[in-house]
């Protein structure tokens, strides 16, 4: 499907896609994880989209978006949604996200609670409580080059037994991984550093499902657990044999608790 392009507030432009077409049903937003772009849910969409309308889009510094220079705010990427649904002129949607796209979730829903029909929230947190480590990882990024974090990144992402069986996916997202410019990844892992939205975390009342991988280093299982405490009334699910990039690593779990958000969320 051909990619669409429209300029933010800020004069950013964004690439997006929509699959499907609205119906009764919420329509449902996809945000990619760290490095990644909008076809990181291509194993995602084709079941959703019989339902529904679903967007993905590369956000600012990733993918065929804009790539200004930093520093990045986790609540500039919520406005970028805000002003993604006006142009579509959704008044409100299901948001889901994996890692980065999880807090971009959170931020969203903090910024906009009313154009939030419902989270999934996949293998992420509201706080990382580790500035120094993501000022690291930035520095490394501008330093060395993203090549040089492959093996660091790829046994994050995947179980080893996932990376020995299934080396398309692995290949595609380390192909997406390394298009990605340093400067703009340094500037998002400043970004993900600094976000801190668990206050927000009591104000949710939307239905919300959390994921998480067991094996999940990047954000464990912790972070989820404290997820599901801060937030009344949501579900956590861990899934077992996975890591960090579970709808890359198990995709029909994540679409059976899409479909579950699909059916909690109000109708249009």
């Amino acid at each position: 499907m051909a990619v669409s392009k429209i300029r933010v507030r800020d004069g950013a432009q964004l690439a997006y896609e929509v699959r499907g077409r609205a119906t009764h049903a919420a329509p449902l937003v996809l945000i990619h994880s760290l490095a990644m772009d909008h076809t990181f849910w291509n194993a995602v969409t084709p079941a959703l989209s019989e339902a529904t309308a679903v967007l993905t889009y590369d956000c600012r510094g990733h993918g065929q978006s804009d790539k200004p220079d930093g520093p990045y705010r986790v609540e500039q990427f919520a406005d970028d949604l805000a002003d993604l649904l006006d142009h579509l002129n959704w008044r409100s949607a299901i948001v889901a996200g994996a890692s980065m796209g999880g807090c971009i979730t959170l931020a969203f829903a903090a910024a906009y609670p009313t154009r939030a029909d419902a989270l999934g929230l996949f293998d992420t947190t509201a706080w990382y409580d580790a500035p120094d480590k993501w000022e690291e990882r930035a520095a490394n990024a501008e330093a060395k080059g993203l090549e040089a974090m492959l093996e660091f990144q790829t046994a994050r992402w995947f179980t080893d037994a996932f990376r020995a069986n299934r080396k398309d996916v692995l290949d595609a997202a380390v192909a997406v991984f390394l298009a990605n410019p340093a400067r703009c990844y340094a500037q998002t892992c400043r970004m993900l550093g600094a976000c801190n939205l668990t206050a927000a975390l009591p104000r949710l009342k939307m239905p919300v499902r959390i994921v998480v991988g067991e094996e999940d280093y990047a954000t464990p299982v912790a972070m989820s657990e404290k997820l599901h405490r801060g937030i009344a009334g949501s579900t956590l699910t861990v899934v077992p044999n996975a890591r960090h990039l579970t709808p890359l690593e198990c995709p029909e779990r994540i679409v059976a608790e899409l479909q579950k958000l699909l059916e909690m969320a109000p109708a249009q």
